[in-house]
């Protein structure tokens, strides 16, 4: 077995998605998201509740997000969708002070890139005790509502904006299909497999027998996972330094 430390000695920023990623899928809340959008396609479409997440499911495999193809065939209003689909009970969400302290321990730029909304990220990532941790939040705002991940317009606007050079930069996401383009620009990849079952990309983890090639890193456990990277990076700066006073006192 490789230790953590292995692919990620040369990360300089950490980029986390949020929803099923930074809280644990089992809270339920992104079950919440999707009744919240079923419910605004409803009302907002005419449709019974059962055809309108029906359409919703379509429209997340044709448009990357319910929210694009809304906009795009329906000239729906993204802002009233999206404060209605995120008008959720967040009691759900636990405070996460190991995830925080691994975080920290972290060399580089921490940041969330998420295809939610800023205002729901800092909900959540406030719940979690969070959010200080992160330089920022791109969100869906920032794609101009209909270019999400895993669109190649999505990852190349995140990193021109941060600065961020790809090959230095680490990835974490529930979802294999955003890890495809963010390993194509060359990041290190870490599906966080989060045993959520309603999703079709989630069911398909399951029957894996082995990573595919664009995932480097697999993990059920984010909070121990980045602890032991942290641990492991630091115990090789304390290695790095003490190689460097051992040639300087030979040196003298």
């Amino acid at each position: 077995m490789t230790r953590a430390l292995d692919g990620f000695d040369h990360v300089e920023a950490w980029v986390f998605d949020l929803d099923n990623t930074l809280y644990p899928a089992d809270c339920n809340l992104f079950d919440q998201i999707d009744e919240r959008m079923g419910a605004f396609i409803a009302k907002e479409l005419g449709l019974s509740l059962g055809d309108a997440h029906a359409l919703r499911q379509r429209y997340y495999v044709e448009h990357g997000t319910t929210l694009a193809g809304l906009m795009r065939l329906h000239n729906v209003c993204p802002d009233s969708y999206l404060d209605y689909v995120h008008d959720i009970d967040l009691d759900v969400v636990d405070a996460a002070p190991e995830l925080g302290a691994a975080i920290d321990a972290l060399p580089g730029r921490k940041l969330v890139f998420t295809n939610g909304s800023r205002k729901h990220a800092e909900a959540v990532a406030g719940r979690l005790g969070l959010l200080d941790r992160f330089e920022d939040i791109f969100d869906i705002h920032a794609l101009d509502y209909i270019h999400p991940k895993p669109t190649r317009e999505a990852f190349d606007r995140f990193v021109n904006a941060h600065d961020i050079a790809a090959g230095r930069a680490a990835m974490f996401d529930d979802l294999p299909h955003n890890l495809k383009t963010a390993h194509t620009l060359g990041m290190t990849t870490v599906l966080v497999d989060c045993h959520a079952g309603d999703r079709p990309e989630h069911r398909e983890i399951a029957g894996w027998t082995e990573l595919p090639g664009h995932i480097h890193h697999r993990t059920e456990a984010l909070a121990p996972f980045l602890a032991a990277i942290g641990t492991d990076l630091a115990g090789e700066t304390d290695r790095a330094e003490a190689h460097v006073l051992q040639a300087q006192f030979c040196l003298t």
